[in-house]
């Protein structure tokens, strides 16, 4: 019977993705997908890694960078990836369309995304977008915050035209191809266009009629979760510590970052760093009313045709203790 006893705790721990009590297994591997290129939004996953916290948690931690920013929720989704950073309105519309990604923790816990235009273009109010070219990188969400925000304005769509302008934002605005674009971070994309010596106005769509939401969350399958909880709570507590270090030692979190991007130790970045510092999540639990209120916001606008149970989308049990 005891030996009966001991296989079974044994394999509970090899689900759990933990060594047995009293080895010194190895550490669990987890692949962890970021959202897009390295940026400062991702310095606390850096200072994570680079400081030990993820090792002193028990996680072997891979790194990679996706081609496209829809691939990390496709691939958590299909369980090539075990954990990855995405986006709120992402994982709101994925699990309206059955994907079973779950967000089990959070990286900026509030927007980045504006409407960005040029000074001296003409558009001082949200009003002055009537006869104006807006520009736009994701179908979708980014037009229905645009529909939003103008709404509020008493505009409607046939008062702006809008146009997919990919991912190229930036050249896209001082190349004067559209009056404003949508979907541009106030901490890169604002600073990118400052550094060519151009001065920024942008609406902050969370002002603007657009709930407040969660805009760099961490994914997981419902499969990961249910069966390596253990390992998520090992990597969300190290993500948090990641998260404390950067506000705590910024400059450490820094050398952190750029030990393991050191083209990127440019102006660019440093300044983007220092106008990320006030979005990084300051905590791990989640919000049911902010979940409701985007999903509502989605559904209203069309962009979802169902509405997912809220405690479908997000969970709180791998909240670290204080």
């Amino acid at each position: 019977m005891r030996l009966r006893i001991g296989a079974v705790v044994v394999l509970l721990a090899m689900m759990l993705g933990a060594a047995p009590p009293g080895a010194a297994g190895p550490a669990p591997r987890v692949t962890f997908m970021l959202d897009w290129f390295p940026n400062p939004n991702h310095v606390p996953v850096y200072a994570a890694l680079q400081r030990g916290f993820l090792k002193a948690a028990g996680v072997d931690v891979t790194v990679q960078v996706p081609a496209d920013p829809n691939d990390p929720l496709k691939l958590v989704a299909a369980g090539k990836v075990d954990l990855a950073i995405s986006y709120q309105p992402a994982v709101v519309i994925a699990r309206a369309e059955g994907l079973p990604v779950v967000t089990v923790g959070l990286l900026v816990d509030h927007p980045l995304t504006t409407v960005m235009f040029l000074r001296g273009s003409g558009i001082g109010n949200p009003a002055d977008l009537r006869g104006k070219t807006v520009g736009y990188a994701v179908a979708g969400f980014e037009e229905a915050m645009l529909v939003a925000i103008a709404a509020r304005a008493g505009l409607k769509k046939g008062d702006y035209r809008m146009v997919n302008v990919g991912f190229n934002l930036t050249p896209a605005l001082l190349g004067r191809k559209v009056d404003a674009v949508v979907g541009a971070y106030k901490n890169y994309e604002r600073i990118q266009i400052e550094l060519q010596g151009r001065q920024v106005g942008m609406f902050e769509v969370e002002k603007y009629g657009v709930p407040d939401y969660y805009e760099l969350v961490i994914i997981a399958s419902e499969r990961v979760v249910r069966e390596r909880p253990e390992t998520v709570a090992r990597f969300v507590r190290a993500l948090t510590q990641g998260i404390r270090h950067t506000l705590a030692s910024q400059d450490d979190a820094w050398k952190a970052y750029v030990a393991a991007n050191p083209k990127l130790n440019d102006t660019l970045n440093r300044r983007g760093y220092a106008a990320t510092l006030p979005f990084y999540a300051r905590g791990q639990r989640q919000s049911a009313p902010r979940w409701t209120a985007l999903a509502d916001f989605l559904h209203a606008h069309g962009i979802i045709k169902r509405k997912t149970p809220v405690e479908a989308m997000f969970t709180n049990r791998f909240v670290p203790a204080p």
